[in-house]
């Protein structure tokens, strides 16, 4: 994380005139903003480009990430969005989305002994998300519980910098690279160690809800590796199979079992998923 976050450019200001701003996010490559204007409210993302550290190689496609969502956000028909270049690289204006993501929502069920078990509407809300994109042809290739917000009447399915399906200027276009590892799919695993790059799917996605609905409920990932281990490391034991145990109250195990089959070919659809729910 950087000391300091970048400010609000003087065209997204100039834009929206904020009459509130507060800093949601600040790290390597992305700065988001909560912005209140007489209109509504706006998350703004500011992207730019990670540095080379000991630890860290360069991440050059962290400065396009905000002008590459906000193109497929058009793509996809959502009202109320700009985006644009600064000075250290792009930025987008969306709607905000208020409420907690799926992770905050489920926490009492991550207490010990806790009688709390995990709602299937919201599970139902995470598939209805995802269910939209899959039908409008995009892989969201992010899928993670982070990026499902509970709003008032409806879920959220966020951060889509990522997706893959319609056609993206090449000039603001970037190589998937891999997603948080906790959810990656196996041969999306498999084929970042083998080449670096990968192509996200819906099979991947449907895994990846399956191992959010799971981390959600129990406060652990589907497979084992150390916290601190590399990347690689992490990759190699998804590879590997190194799987724990799905054990889930209710309906759920069976259900995140199939969603987390190793072979994408196996796996439920996402309606298929939501039938099982409802």
């Amino acid at each position: 994380m950087s000391d300091s976050p970048h400010e609000l450019p003087i065209v997204v200001l100039d834009g929206l005139m904020p009459t509130s701003q507060r800093l949601v996010l600040n790290r390597r490559g992305s700065t988001v903003w909560q912005v209140d204007t007489r209109s509504g409210q706006y998350a703004v993302k500011l992207g730019y480009p990670i540095e080379a550290t000991p630890e860290w190689p360069a991440q050059p496609w962290t400065a396009l990430a905000p002008v590459r969502e906000g193109n497929v956000l058009f793509q996809l028909g959502v009202d109320d969005i700009a985006y644009g270049e600064w000075e250290h690289g792009t930025w987008n204006i969306q709607p905000w989305h208020e409420g907690p993501d799926l992770y905050r929502l489920w926490e009492p069920c991550r207490v010990p002994g806790a009688s709390f078990e995990p709602q299937v509407s919201a599970a139902l809300g995470c598939v209805q998300a995802l269910a939209e994109l899959h039908f409008k042809g995009w892989a969201h290739g992010d899928v993670q519980p982070a990026h499902f917000i509970v709003g008032p009447e409806r879920m959220h399915l966020i951060d889509l910098a990522l997706a893959r399906g319609g056609r993206v200027p090449k000039a603001v276009d970037f190589p998937f690279r891999g997603c948080l590892v906790h959810y990656e799919a196996p041969e999306i695993s498999r084929s970042v160690l083998a080449t670096g790059e990968a192509e996200p799917t819906e099979a991947a996605d449907i895994y990846a809800l399956g191992a959010s609905l799971f981390i959600s409920a129990t406060g652990r990932r589907v497979v084992d590796y150390p916290d601190n281990a590399p990347r690689p490391v992490q990759r190699r034991a998804i590879v590997d199979g190194r799987r724990r145990a799905v054990s889930m109250p209710g309906r759920f195990a069976t259900l995140v079992r199939e969603m987390l089959n190793y072979s994408p070919e196996n796996r439920p659809t996402i309606y298929e998923v939501g039938k099982a729910l409802s």
